[in-house]
C-alpha cells in the first residue's frame, strides 16, 4: 500500500516491487519442485494482494490509463516503467472477477494505441474467468494482424502460456490453425516452447500427458529440424528437479526418445 501511494518511486520500480516472483522463479528456489501446489499458493497471495489493494490498485491503474490516453506514445524510460505498472495493476484488478474491471480492460485492448498495452490486456483476458471476452479479443487480434507473423506469434505465445487457456486440447487446436506451421521455429517456440517453458502448471500436470505431449513433438521435429528438436527438450531433460512420480514420467518419455530409429546425434 505505501508503495503504490508514494510518487516519488520511479514507476518501473513501484511495478518490479509489487510483482510477485514467477512460478519459474519460486519452483528454482525448491529442492524437489512442488509445481502445483506452488501455483495454488502463488495465486492465493496475488489473490490476497489484489483483495486487500482493490481501491488503490484501481485508482492507480485509472490514473495511469487516463495519462496514456492524453500522452502520444514514446518508446522511453519514464513512459515504459508506466506501461509496466499500468499492466501489474490491471493483472491485480482482473483476479476480482468485477465486470467494471473486465470492461476497462476490454477499453483497454480496443482502444490502446500500441502492442505493449493491447498484448498486455489481452493477457489479462485470457488469463481471466472472462473467457467470453477473451475469445472475442483472439478473434478480433487474429483478424487485424493475421498478414503480420511476428505479430501472431504474440497471439499464439498468449494462449499457450496461460495456465487458464492453455490446456493441452487446446495446444493442439492452436497447431491446426493456418498461421501455425510446425516447419517454422518461430511458430514452434510460440506454441511448443511457450507451453513447456512458461505454462508450467499445464505442461506439469500430474497424468504425464504435457511430458507425453512435448515428447511427441520433439520426435516430429527431430526429422525436420534436429537443432529445434535439441532445443525444446530442455524441460525434459530437468527431471531430477521432480518429485519421484514426475520424475518417472519424464524419464519415460526421455527413454522412448532415445530408442527411436533414427534419432539425430
Amino acid at each position: 500500500a505505501a508503495v503504490l501511494d508514494n510518487p516519488q518511486l520511479d514507476a518501473a520500480l513501484q511495478a518490479e516491487i509489487i510483482s510477485v516472483p514467477s512460478l519459474a522463479y519460486v519452483l528454482e528456489l525448491q529442492e524437489q519442485a512442488q509445481v502445483q501446489q506452488t501455483y495454488q499458493a502463488r495465486e492465493a497471495v496475488r489473490m490476497h494482494l489484489a483483495e486487500q489493494l482493490a481501491e488503490p490498485l484501481l485508482a492507480l491503474y485509472t490514473r495511469l490509463r487516463e495519462l496514456a490516453k492524453q500522452t502520444d506514445y514514446r518508446p522511453e524510460a519514464e513512459q515504459i516503467g508506466q506501461r509496466r505498472l499500468q499492466s501489474m495493476a490491471l493483472s491485480y484488478l482482473m483476479l476480482l472477477e468485477r465486470q467494471d474491471i473486465v470492461s476497462a480492460c476490454v477499453e483497454q485492448f480496443e482502444q490502446a494505441d500500441n502492442m505493449t498495452e493491447r498484448l498486455s490486456a489481452l493477457s489479462c483476458l485470457v488469463n481471466s474467468s472472462a473467457q467470453t471476452q477473451a475469445q472475442a479479443a483472439l478473434a478480433q487480434f487474429a483478424q487485424e494482424f493475421a498478414h503480420d507473423p511476428l505479430v501472431m506469434d504474440q497471439w499464439f505465445s498468449v494462449q499457450a502460456a496461460s495456465p487458464v487457456m492453455g490446456k493441452l486440447a487446446h495446444i493442439r487446436q492452436l497447431m491446426q490453425h493456418s498461421s501455425f506451421s510446425i516447419k517454422n521455429p518461430n511458430k514452434v517456440r510460440a506454441v511448443i516452447g511457450a507451453f513447456s517453458q512458461h505454462n508450467l502448471l499445464q505442461f506439469h500436470a500430474e497424468d504425464g500427458s504435457g511430458y507425453a505431449f512435448l515428447a511427441e513433438q520433439v520426435a516430429t521435429l527431430d526429422a525436420l529440424n534436429p537443432q529445434m528438436s535439441a532445443r525444446i527438450i530442455t524441460p525434459l531433460t530437468r527431471w531430477q528437479r521432480y518429485a519421484p512420480a514426475q520424475q518417472q514420467l519424464m524419464r519415460a518419455e526421455l527413454e522412448k526418445l532415445q530408442s527411436l530409429p533414427n534419432i539425430s546425434k
